[in-house]
């Protein structure tokens, strides 16, 4: 099982599928780092060499941000956008959609799927005489 920047590459899959479990590496980034590699994305992740995972394990961890790097930087950059109070910040500490949703409808995912109807406003009557 090969470890690449703290994760555990899952064994029967694909290489280049095994590579997007780690954290920042999409697709297309993956395909690009085994060209960098030369290694072949039909390879299984148990299939390959010692030699091989130490190289993947270098360009990664040395040429790109992933894992806890990244999520550092991310919550840095929101974090930054909160302090100075600029209308982004303002959005993410409500909780509410940032990039110019629209927010009658369609915010379930952000909102965290809250879901409040109004009733008619009557109350039913509380027994029948």
């Amino acid at each position: 099982m090969p470890r690449i920047a703290g994760i555990n590459l899952p064994d029967n899959k694909r290489i280049e599928i095994a590579l997007t479990y780690v954290y920042g590496i999409g697709p297309s980034l993956s395909k690009k780092i085994l060209a960098q590699a030369k290694i072949s994305p039909d390879l299984k992740a148990n299939q390959l060499t010692p030699e091989q995972v130490n190289s993947l394990k270098n360009i990664v961890e040395g040429s790109y941000k992933v894992e806890g790097e990244l999520r550092r930087e991310r919550m840095m950059n929101i974090k930054r956008l909160k302090d100075i109070g600029s209308y982004r910040g303002v959005r993410h500490i409500k909780g509410l959609p940032v990039r110019g949703q629209r927010t009658k409808t369609n915010t379930r995912t952000v909102r965290g799927n809250v879901r409040k109807t109004m009733g008619s406003g009557r109350r039913a009557a509380a027994e029948k005489t």
